[in-house]
């Protein structure tokens, strides 16, 4: 896996075993190439001095992509301890540790220690495991945490048979994108 835009275009993230993309419990899907590129595509210029944040993380790669591009600042938040260290250990060969911070924690908990810090963020990007059922309930605890900031915008990936409500809390339905069987759903916080 390759970033392919930006500062750091053309650097390697890692390999199917050192990303850990096969687990006990099956194979880590990461974002592809094309959805990523279809991610900043949708955010246009917006990407450029935004506080990123890349839920639910597994290789980095979207987080990377985001820092690559104009990020002022990257949260990594990833659960597994093997993932996260990956994730550092790619940041430091980019020599960009000082724009990211590697949270090893589940997006909940992330999520409530934010809230407790009032830290708010521009972007979020979040891709849970497809089958967990819990993508509704991370938009909702995002929504109610109040950690987008005002017209900050959420991006889930999901299966595209899975639809998401038009509004969640604050978080405002904006459009939906279809890749194969993969859907962007953007969501805008609403004051």
């Amino acid at each position: 896996m390759r970033i392919s835009a930006g500062d750091l275009k053309g650097r390697k993230i890692g390999s199917k075993k050192s990303l850990g993309l096969v687990t006990r419990h099956g194979v880590l899907r990461p974002t592809s190439s094309k959805v990523r590129e279809s991610i900043f595509n949708i955010l246009g210029g917006v990407i450029e001095g935004s506080v990123f944040v890349d839920l639910y993380a597994g290789t980095g790669a979207v987080g990377m992509e985001a820092m690559s591009r104009g990020a002022e600042k990257v949260f990594f938040v990833e659960a597994d301890k093997k993932r996260a260290e990956q994730i550092e250990k790619t940041l430091g060969k980019c020599e960009c540790s000082s724009r990211a911070n590697v949270i090893r924690l589940k997006a909940t908990d992330f999520i409530r220690q934010v809230q407790e810090d009032s830290l708010r963020f521009d972007i979020i990007f979040l891709d849970p495991p497809y089958y967990s059922g819990e993508l509704e309930d991370i938009l909702s605890n995002l929504a109610d945490a109040g950690i987008v900031q005002d017209g900050g915008i959420v991006i889930a990936e999901h299966l595209s048979k899975k639809r998401l409500p038009e509004e969640i809390g604050t978080l405002r339905q904006k459009k939906a994108y279809k890749y194969g069987d993969t859907m962007l759903t953007l969501f805008r916080k609403e004051p």
